[in-house]
């Protein structure tokens, strides 16, 4: 894609991207490892779902607690730290005889740092990148974990099956190293931001920045509340595939047509000019969302597919979305501002899915994802009304 080689041709991005390849097909591969390690153990799909908990819950602590790290530091450093302490917690985990909880507890170190990283990445790319090109590299990344998550998941089951789970393990922590020494050898420096007090207390200044500047309050809730209302189905697709009687290995076609619909809107998506992302903010939020009412009909599984799929294809609303979000952030915040939109992304996602297979238990599958799009279709378009109003620009530093 034309834009897309415009970001690699950049000195230094071709790294970035690399890096974030080879750890994120590790990272996915190791987390299908662990799963089936943990209940190869001890039996327990309870204990083995924990494996997904665990990926998903340190992100709302490091958001809160510790985003200010991906400000206080030059980017590169920050980057190579996270790798590195993730290569370590992995590597760990092949310790002969580690007990289950060890297992967690170092998958939890290793959840923690990973909204730091992608604080530190965004922000580096911010000064890396023309402004124009910025929402480009964005959907770069977004569609590399992408294809990286529909390559893990299809493929990591069976390769834990030919070389065993500590392989993939190991595997894994090589792949933090590589993307350590890739970032440190490949990418250009980047400054810190200002460090006015420790740790924690930087961090919730940039909580405070985030949620008193009203205009971007809303533009990061847009992108916390919209994929977390289409995620629902996702949660739901076994329960799906059991209501209309099929095989639960069906549910593969449903999680495969969301993440390959995200991909195809990312892909086509960053052909568009700018102004053009602009305008179909809106109408990619409503894309993301109407999908979901049609399962009131109950649609077959290849149906059903298609619709998770035009439903992925709306995500790409965030290249509208990104070029609004830094024009507004302070670049001194630009770090914190997105771990904290990182953290929250995939907090509430989990929230959600928990949510709706909780829901799910008492409302029928179907019925609980159309309503998800409902709520979700009004919930979104009422924000992206104060989201996306016109309005004379609040600078950041005035609300601190």
């Amino acid at each position: 894609m034309r834009s897309y080689r415009a970001v690699l041709s950049l000195p230094g991005l071709r790294a970035v991207y690399a890096a974030h390849t080879v750890s994120m097909l590790g990272t996915v591969a190791a987390q299908v490892a662990l799963s089936i390690l943990i209940f190869e153990r001890t039996g327990s799909p309870l204990l083995s779902a924990l494996v997904l908990a665990c990926s998903f819950l340190p992100y709302a602590v490091s958001g809160v607690l510790f985003s200010s790290i991906a400000d206080r530091f030059p980017a590169r450093r920050v980057l190579v730290a996270c790798d590195v302490v993730s290569a370590v917690a992995i590597g760990l985990m092949l310790i002969p005889g580690m007990p289950v909880g060890g297992l967690l507890g170092l998958l939890l170190v290793s959840g923690i740092v990973a909204p730091i990283f992608a604080g530190a990445r965004a922000a580096s790319l911010a000064h890396l990148l023309p402004a124009d090109l910025f929402p480009v590299g964005r959907s770069l990344l977004r569609a590399i974990s992408q294809v990286a998550v529909l390559t893990g998941f299809a493929l990591g089951g069976i390769a834990v099956a030919v070389v065993g789970a500590n392989w993939l393990l190991a595997l894994d922590a090589v792949t933090f190293v590589a993307s350590a020494v890739l970032i440190a050898t490949g990418t250009p420096y980047t400054p810190p931001g200002e460090r006015t007090s420790n740790t924690v207390r930087d961090s919730w200044t940039g909580l405070r920045m985030l949620f008193a500047n009203a205009k971007l309050r809303n533009l990061i809730l847009l992108t916390w509340v919209a994929p977390a209302f289409s995620s629902v189905p996702d949660g739901l697709a076994v329960a799906y595939t059991a209501q209309v009687g099929v095989a639960a290995a069906a549910a593969g076609a449903l999680f495969t047509g969301y993440a390959a619909g995200s991909v195809l809107g990312e892909l086509v998506v960053a052909r568009f000019t700018p102004s053009a992302r602009r305008r179909l903010v809106v109408p990619f939020l409503l894309t993301s969302q109407l999908p979901a009412i049609a399962f009131l009909s109950t649609p077959s599984i290849p149906v059903a597919a298609v619709l998770l799929a035009i439903s992925g294809t709306g995500y790409a609303f965030n290249q509208g979305i990104d070029p609004l979000i830094l024009q507004h952030a302070d670049p001194s915040y630009r770090g914190r501002l997105f771990t904290v939109q990182t953290s929250g992304l995939m907090a509430i996602q989990g929230v959600s899915i928990a949510l709706g297979g909780v829901v799910g238990s008492f409302v029928a599958p179907n019925l609980t994802m159309a309503a998800a799009g409902i709520l979700g279709t009004t919930i979104t378009l009422l924000i992206a009304r104060q989201a996306l109003t016109t309005g004379p620009r609040r600078p950041v530093t005035q609300v601190l």
